[in-house]
């Protein structure tokens, strides 16, 4: 990869989902490119975060969509309509946010059509949608790569992952992973917090019986498959506000990786990270 990417997460958790993904391209010919991943935030939220940062809706070209929660979907009625950016999901997710409340009155005009398993190219980024289980109506996260000579693109390396709302990782999610320098990946509670907390007994076995969330000691088994010479970064995203803290997150990921040689971060709930160069 020629040029600098860049990552900012503006809010990661139930409250709210939206994170840029950025290309900074080296030559003054191109222009910089930005992915959002989820729209669970609102546009004047996202404003402010990334006027902090000294972006603006300009420097976002196309969204993509994990899954149809509201924690990923909140607000993209209002994006749809206001910023006109071209939306990519997959063929059954895309059915199902035409129909929903939220979204159904703004989404057609910016509907485009991500396939699974397929790479599809948009702007410089070659990105592969891979299913994860998680209870929604379809969920699925990314391997990204940034599109250079095709004999660079003919390999399998990623320099972005995306992993979130994950009841558990899959075979594919950890090849994809264990070949990219940066993974995000959900570490959403703790074990025992969540067995000792006040949540009903339905919405515990929901959240920790394969279809609902990664808890913190799942996260770290999958960092110690994906763990590589490459990994340069690790961000541990959606932890719960109720059943986690983010030093119980790093506790456990720092197990499985070794944070002198991989950046390690939780990613805050509700507030931004810095612009961080990948």
């Amino acid at each position: 990869m020629t040029g600098q990417l860049r990552f900012i997460s503006i809010s990661s958790g139930s409250a709210g989902n939206c994170c840029l993904l950025q290309y900074i391209p080296d030559t003054v010919t191109s222009r910089p490119f930005g992915l959002v991943i989820d729209a669970g935030i609102s546009l004047r939220h996202l404003k402010r975060d990334l006027t902090a940062v000294g972006l603006g809706f300009d420097s976002i070209d196309a969204v993509l969509i994990t899954h149809d929660h509201f924690d990923h979907i909140r607000h993209l009625g209002s994006w749809c309509k206001r910023l006109s950016k071209p939306v990519y999901a997959t063929e059954i997710l895309h059915a199902a946010l035409s129909t929903n409340f939220m979204t159904r009155d703004h989404i057609a005009s910016c509907r485009r059509i991500l396939p699974i398993g397929e790479p599809l190219v948009i702007g410089p980024f070659s990105i592969l949608a891979f299913e994860v289980p998680h209870d929604a109506t379809q969920t699925v996260g990314f391997a990204i790569k940034v599109t250079g000579p095709k004999e660079d693109n003919d390999t399998e390396a990623y320099d972005y992952v995306h992993i979130t709302d994950c009841g558990r990782i899959p075979p594919e999610a950890v090849r994809y992973a264990s070949l990219s320098s940066t993974v995000t990946i959900e570490s959403n509670y703790d074990r025992d917090m969540l067995i000792n907390g006040k949540y009903p007994a339905m919405l515990k076995a929901r959240i920790s019986r394969g279809h609902g969330h990664m808890s913190n000691d799942e996260c770290a088994e999958a960092l110690k498959t994906i763990s590589h010479p490459g990994l340069k970064h690790v961000f541990l995203c959606h932890l719960s506000h109720n059943n986690n803290t983010p030093q119980l997150a790093v506790q456990a990921a720092s197990q499985a990786i070794d944070p002198h040689t991989v950046s390690l971060r939780a990613l805050p709930r509700q507030s931004p990270t810095p612009l961080i160069n990948l």
